[in-house]
């Protein structure tokens, strides 16, 4: 069901501050690789919420799932396949270099929102 949730819309948008920010401004090799990755999953995760009220765990896991996709066909270089590289705002936003360490940063995006939304 189609909804809008004001409280996610307004994470969303913080979130993806946050993350033009550490694109723009950050340079080495933790928070912009990691904690960038880590906090994406958080961000697609609200932009989902803002939109739907689907179950938090099922929502969680579906982002997860979506992000290892992406990360599993970066290591098929499926944006040089697509002929998508020559758009670079979208060939960085998908990716090009497979890395193990980003799947790990899924889970603790993953873990982070699951844990955030059941605390209580």
């Amino acid at each position: 069901m189609l909804i809008f949730n004001k409280k996610y819309f307004y994470l969303t948008a913080i979130l993806f501050l946050i993350e033009v920010c550490i694109a723009v401004f950050v340079n080495e090799s933790f928070i912009r690789p990691f904690i960038g990755d880590v906090l994406v999953v958080i961000l697609i995760y609200c932009f989902v919420r803002t939109f739907s009220n689907i179950h938090s765990s099922i929502a969680a896991l579906s982002v997860f799932a979506f992000s290892c996709t992406i990360e599993i066909l970066q290591y098929f270089n499926f944006v040089n396949i697509l002929g998508l590289q020559k758009y670079n705002i979208l060939a960085v936003a998908l990716g090009s270099v497979f890395d193990w360490k980003d799947i790990i940063a899924y889970g603790i995006g993953t873990i982070t929102v699951l844990w955030l939304e059941n605390r209580t």
